[in-house]
C-alpha cells in the first residue's frame, strides 16, 4: 500500500536540494508524500469505505500543502519548478 524502500530513496535522490540532502529537505518530503498519495488514491478508488485510510489521506494532503506553502514563502521560483515536475495544480 505504502511505497517501497528503492522507491522512496530515488525520489530523494531525485528531489534533494542538497548533495548530504537524505531526505529531510521540503522539497524532497513533498516528493515521497506526492508518492504515497497517488498510491492510497487508487486504493481509495476500490476501497471507498476504507475510512481509516482515508483519513490518513487526508492527513498526508494537509502535511503537503503546508510543506508547499513553506516552500512557497522561502521560494517562489522553486516551488514553480517543483510543483510542475511533480504534476501539480494543472
Amino acid at each position: 500500500m505504502s511505497i517501497t524502500k528503492s522507491a522512496k530513496s530515488e525520489l530523494i535522490q531525485q528531489y534533494k536540494t542538497t548533495e548530504r540532502d537524505n531526505g529531510g529537505s521540503a522539497a524532497s518530503q513533498v516528493a515521497v508524500l506526492t508518492a504515497r498519495i497517488r498510491n492510497l488514491t487508487e486504493h481509495m478508488k476500490n476501497n471507498h469505505k476504507d475510512l481509516h485510510s482515508r483519513r490518513g489521506l487526508t492527513q498526508m494532503v494537509n502535511r503537503r500543502k503546508k510543506l508547499l506553502a513553506y516552500i512557497k514563502k522561502n521560494s517562489v521560483s522553486e516551488y514553480e519548478d517543483l510543483i510542475k515536475k511533480l504534476g501539480l495544480r494543472k
